[in-house]
């Protein structure tokens, strides 16, 4: 009632409301990719899950938080984890794919020591790389 004696707090108040508002439909859509993404539950586990989320928001989100808040935090670890990971690999697999002009030249040197080309061979390879 203060709040409607005063405009500004009036709309401070729709404000606060609107905020809580958008940071519940976040966690809830949070807990419903983490429902489905939860390797330990079972299609009934996450069904019934999904049924109390949807049927008692607040208190099923309130609920979920409170069983599951641990385990979820995990799984956005491990999976923060497994993308590093990934990304890691990626970026080695692609920087070690084109090499380098010393690279190249360490191979041809190989091949030349190895018999496998001539030295007239390696010095065309060689002038090619560098050119």
């Amino acid at each position: 009632m203060l709040a409607y004696d005063y405009p500004i707090l009036g709309v401070f108040w729709t404000f606060l409301i609107f905020m809580l508002w958008v940071v519940w439909l976040i966690m809830l859509f949070k807990i419903f990719a983490d429902i489905f993404r939860s390797h330990d539950l079972g299609g009934w586990g996450k069904a019934l899950w999904s049924l109390f989320v949807i049927f008692l928001p607040f208190l099923g989100v309130l609920v979920y938080l409170i069983a599951r808040g641990g385990s979820m935090a995990e799984r956005d670890i491990a999976d923060a984890q497994s993308q590093q990971a990934a990304f890691d690999a990626y970026v080695r697999q692609t920087a070690g794919s084109g090499g380098g002009t010393a690279d190249e030249l360490a191979k041809l040197a190989d091949l030349r020591d190895r018999g496998v080309i001539t030295a007239a061979e390696f010095d065309q390879q060689k002038a090619a790389l560098l050119a």
